[in-house]
């Protein structure tokens, strides 16, 4: 039994089949195969899945996303990082990884983060005294770190799936995602005085006050999403909706980098990649009812409790599956499959399920620039024509760094549950 959800899914991803068909063709062969189930099930499951309230949020996210990526927002966020690390070492690179992580954070799409920002960013490291397998991995690496800090799309699925609250998600990603960000900043740093790079002009006050005035109504957007949902004004869905009205009115009246009209052909893109998530989210459906109506997850519980193994050691196993998997498909299809199957074991040794939904954020996050199909590195490629042997080298570093800021994350709850401990 457990053959055909292995080895179907895996001989369809190998052939390169998109991931919804590989949900919906193991579901189908495990339907005819394995489960004595009418073949309806499949349709209403289908449709089930998509019956969730805090999916709503999605299209709101997706649809904000995508008019703050059409506006002028990356260079204002540029502006604003460069004025602020002025004169310290490595500060085009700190300006890089501060503008990215805040524009992916806000935009939930950490390959939009990647060619906004890399697209001014990349050629000005290149220019500013760093060397190509740096810059390249610094490009291709920071902007994953949107899965994990809200305002994340993942998490919303997460929380669909685990049914769990999206709010506490979002608070518990907080601290793990300034910790990776503080990690990274210290290697930028270590970079810079070790190999000499130039630093830019030094602190200035009237321009950064200068650049702040520019940036400010671009900062209040996810200062309105968070300050509302723990506020209680706003639940994250309501939250989603007031961002995109607040990005609009910024973006058409404030800055008048959009005009009315963009926002017809933004809606348009959003749909059709609102849809394509939804696509996955109802094939995944089917796929992880199927999973766990067969017993799966429990047998896989019973089989870990014979080898008398200790939960950190469980938990290693996890993270290198989880490593693995991000490498290979989306972090979307992953939490939405994986999340039915490893969240009943991460019970079982103890681990809170907000918690667990942090790991596996951070993990797919890596997941986002880790070869041979990291969704980044195809971006970088695009942009910029780079081959894969450019950017691995650069993306190496990065990624120790994160995958120590995991373990750190893994074994130190604290670190996510600090501030959902005080909110509760």
């Amino acid at each position: 039994m457990e053959i055909v959800f292995l080895l179907v899914p895996l001989i369809l991803l190998a052939l390169g089949f998109p991931i919804y068909i590989i949900f919906l063709a193991a579901s189908a062969v495990a339907l005819t195969l394995v489960v004595r189930v009418p073949a309806t099930v499949m349709v209403q499951t289908m449709f089930g899945s998509l019956d969730v309230f805090p999916l709503i949020a999605v299209p709101f996210f997706i649809f904000f996303g995508e008019i703050i990526a059409r506006g002028g927002i990356s260079k204002r966020l540029i502006n604003w990082f460069l004025s602020l690390f002025g004169g310290l070492p490595g500060s085009l690179a700190l300006a890089t990884l501060g503008a990215t992580e805040v524009f992916s954070a806000m935009s939930g799409a950490s390959s939009a983060a990647t060619a906004a920002i890399g697209r001014t960013m990349y050629p000005a490291l290149l220019a500013g005294g760093y060397r190509q397998w740096f810059a390249a991995g610094l490009m291709t690496s920071v902007g994953s770190i949107d899965v994990v800090i809200p305002p994340s799309i993942a998490m919303i699925l997460y929380g669909a799936s685990a049914q769990e609250s999206v709010a506490l998600l979002y608070l518990a990603g907080f601290v793990p995602g300034i910790l990776i960000g503080a990690f990274l900043a210290l290697y930028i740093v270590f970079h810079a005085l070790r190999n000499r790079v130039p630093v830019t002009s030094g602190f200035q006050w009237p321009t950064f006050l200068r650049s702040t005035r520019q940036v400010l109504w671009s900062l209040g957007a996810p200062l309105l999403i968070l300050g509302g949902i723990y506020s209680g004004i706003f639940t994250p869905t309501e939250a989603a909706g007031m961002a995109v009205v607040y990005a609009m009115v910024v973006s058409v009246a404030l800055h008048r980098d959009l005009k009315v009209k963009d926002i017809w052909q933004i809606a348009a893109n959003s749909a059709i990649l609102t849809a394509q998530i939804m696509v996955i989210v109802a094939a995944s459906g089917v796929f992880s009812w199927l999973l766990t109506v067969s017993g799966i997850p429990q047998a896989i519980i019973a089989w870990i409790n014979s080898l008398a193994v200790p939960p950190w050691a469980v938990m290693l196993m996890i993270n290198l599956f989880l490593l693995l998997v991000g490498a290979l498909i989306d972090p979307t299809s992953a939490i939405l499959v994986l999340t039915p199957l490893l969240l009943p074991i991460a019970r079982a040794i103890g681990f809170d399920p907000i918690h667990f939904g942090i790991i596996m954020a951070v993990n797919l996050a890596i997941g986002m620039y880790t070869p041979p199909f990291g969704l980044n590195i195809f971006v970088m490629q695009a942009l910029f024509g780079l081959p894969v042997r450019r950017i691995v080298p650069g993306i190496v570093p990065f990624f120790l760094i994160n995958v120590g800021a995991l373990m750190l994350i893994t074994y130190i709850p604290e670190i996510s549950l600090f501030l959902v401990r005080i909110r509760q």
